[in-house]
């Protein structure tokens, strides 16, 4: 029997599931969004408008599959293959980030308007578990000081088992 994932939420700094937050940042990144598609010769479509709107609306980790039944449930017009076609475009312009749990699963998140944090896998059942720590952050930064080296963003994910798969 397959283990179902589970997400640990943690509360974001910065972030507001209220509608008036929500409404100041869908103009910010529905901007962003269109900005950046025009500068790749694409518009914002129907479908793409519905999924970064969709998108905004997950205050946790989704899954593609997942993410396709929420909306088709919700009665909104727009396919699995237009999805699969949107969300690298939403990666590549820094709204949403990939989280993998598996070589197989990836989960998604929408970051645009939220604090960096990293990501504890648990390759046993999949729970991810959000946290972030000032010491790993300055550790990266006085790496790429002396390395002079200019960091524009990273991911760290480290993958194990979590207490209760480890049975810690």
């Amino acid at each position: 029997m397959k283990k179902k994932r589970e997400i640990k939420k943690v509360e974001r700094t910065g972030s507001s599931k209220t509608s008036g937050r929500m409404s100041a940042q869908k103009t910010d990144y529905e901007e962003v969004f269109r900005n950046f598609l025009q500068t790749r010769g694409l518009k914002l479509t129907r479908e793409r408008k519905v999924i970064l709107e969709e998108v905004f609306k997950y205050h946790d980790h989704f899954d593609i599959d997942e993410f396709y039944l929420t909306i088709r449930q919700k009665g909104l017009k727009v396919s699995k293959a237009s999805i699969y076609r949107t969300l690298p475009l939403l990666l590549e312009c820094g709204l949403v980030d990939e989280v993998k749990t598996t070589e197989r699963q990836a989960f998604y998140e929408h970051i645009h308007g939220h604090k960096h944090h990293d990501h504890l896998i648990c390759l046993s059942c999949g729970r991810v578990i959000e946290f972030y720590s000032p010491a790993i952050e300055r550790l990266q930064e006085e790496i790429c000081k002396k390395s002079r080296f200019k960091s524009l963003r990273h991911i760290l994910e480290i993958q194990g088992h979590c207490k209760d798969c480890a049975g810690v």
